[in-house]
Order: C-alpha cells, then structure tokens, then sequence
C-alpha cells in the first residue's frame, strides 16, 4: 500500500534498479540450474542453426529462418546460440551445453520450476510492496554468459524492446543463479538514467521486409565513466526499471553466469505496443503474476 514505501523502493525510485541480495535461497537456484541442465540435455539443434551457410540466397534463407524462430518464440521455450559454436553444417564445435546464449521466452509459463519461481509468494509480495496492481508476466529468459566467450550485451534500456504506452510499465526481476562478478560480466548501470525516456525502439518491420525487425531512432553514445558495476551473489535478485540504462561485458573469466530474468508490465491503464516484437498469442495471454 502507498503508506508503507520503505527506503529500498525510495532508492529503487531514484536509481532506476534496486540489488535484494539473498532473495532466493542457493536451493531454489541449483533447482532452476538443474531444471535448465535437463532442458538442454533433450535440446535439439533448431532447424534454422542447421542451414548450410554458403550462398548468399542459402544466408537470407538462414538469417529468415532466425528472425522467425526469434519472432515467433513468445509462447514457446526456444534456443538462442553464441556466435561460432557451429561449424557450416550446423554441427557443434565445442559441447552443445556450453555454447548456448539464452533460452527464450516463455519459461515462466510452460516449466514448471520456473513457473513456481516467477509466481513464487516472495515475487508477489515484492510487486504488491511495489504498488503493482494488474502485474502481468511477458517473457522470460535464462542467460548462460558462458566462460570465455558469453558476449557482452551493449548499453540499453529494456523498453527499447518491450514498449508501453506510457513508458514506465516494465520491470525487470534479475535473479543471479550464481555470483555475477566483475570477472564473469555482472550488470553495469547509470543511475537516474530511467527519467528521461527512451532514444530507441525496436519494432517489427513491414511484412516482405529483409528482416524481421528494425530499430528506429539510436542509442546515445554513453560514457563508461557514468555506469556503475553491481556486483551481486548467487540468490540475489536486482529489480531493473524498463527506462534504466545497463549493460554487461564480456565473460572473459573461467566460470559462468547463469542468470534467470522476466519482466513484469503493470497492465493497469497500459496498452502494449502492437509493433513490439512480442506479442500475446491466443496460446499465451499474458499470465498474471498474482495468482
């Protein structure tokens, strides 16, 4: 309820992310660790990886096939790979488990720990304490930032990608399945930069277009010297404001970064845009958080 805004959502209002270190116990994660291990043990390569990638028609074929397992992985639980873990046949270079990026996007709704942890009473009782009152889930991820080649993701703001009207309706839930450490890429944030709106956004392009999505306006050129590393251990869980600026390095360290991540809209007076890549299906409404 308003009355009770304590001083960590004070913060949370003023920096654009808030750090909750030891919000899930080592328990929960080595469950979603688990989980995911069983996941990709049964993981077949994606059609769209496989392609031969020798012509120039056979790219295009293979850069389609891409965007449309992209576009349309809202409502399924799809693989996503680092760059060079395939040869040109599409066979692996190094074992499948460790070249994979992410899993996307729809854990939170068709597996069951990961179901759990997203509606779990401490993830409710957060939004509650937030002030969410039609809290509803829109996609998820699991993010391996593998050793040693885990890319680095570049300055953004999420609602570059997921965009309301009004801005201001997502919120990131970060939760570290093991320490994320200035070593392995941790998150790097400037803080206060969620009140200025947003430069970029991405959308779905025309149908018939060379590409699946397109950006429209451009990120500004952001100053190292502005962004802060958070550092933060296993269980812990950082709230991250749609409208924040972060990024995160390259993992040039020897373990990795496992990382389960969903954002929540509050659907109270918002409408989601029609020109985000991601869409509610018929299959997948978006799920409420309380439940």
């Amino acid at each position: 309820s308003g009355g009770e805004r304590s001083p960590c959502l004070f913060q949370f209002h003023q920096d654009g992310f808030l750090v909750l270190e030891n919000f899930f116990t080592p328990e929960e994660c080595d469950s979603m660790r688990k989980q995911i291990q069983g996941i990709v043990a049964e993981m077949e390569v994606p059609p769209h990886c496989r392609t031969e990638f020798s012509t120039k028609e056979k790219e295009q074929l293979q850069a389609q096939g891409s965007s449309d397992y992209f576009l349309t992985s809202g409502d399924k639980i799809r693989f996503f790979f680092e760059k060079g873990v395939l040869d040109e046949k599409g066979n692996f270079l190094i074992p499948k488990e460790k070249s994979i990026s992410k899993i996307g996007h729809a854990l939170h709704a068709y597996d069951p720990v990961f179901k759990q942890i997203t509606h779990s009473s401490k993830v409710q009782e957060l939004g509650r304490k937030l002030g969410l009152e039609r809290p509803v889930v829109v996609q998820s991820m699991y993010i391996f930032k593998q050793p040693g080649i885990g890319g680095e993701v570049t300055p953004h703001q999420d609602a570059t990608f997921l965009h309301t009207e009004p801005l201001g309706r997502v919120l990131g839930f970060w939760i570290a399945l093991e320490d994320a450490t200035l070593e392995n890429g941790c998150l790097w944030f400037i803080p206060g930069s969620h009140t200025s709106g947003i430069t970029r956004r991405m959308v779905r392009a025309a149908s018939g277009a060379s590409t699946c999505v397109e950006f429209v306006g451009s990120e500004p050129a952001y100053e190292d010297s502005q962004f802060i590393p958070l550092p933060i251990s296993k269980g812990g869980l950082i709230l991250i404001h749609g409208e924040v600026v972060h990024k995160s390095e390259l993992n040039s360290s020897e373990s990795s970064r496992h990382v389960f991540t969903f954002h929540v809209m509050e659907a109270k007076n918002t409408s989601w845009s029609k020109e985000n890549w991601l869409q509610p299906t018929p299959e997948l409404p978006f799920p409420s958080l309380y439940t």
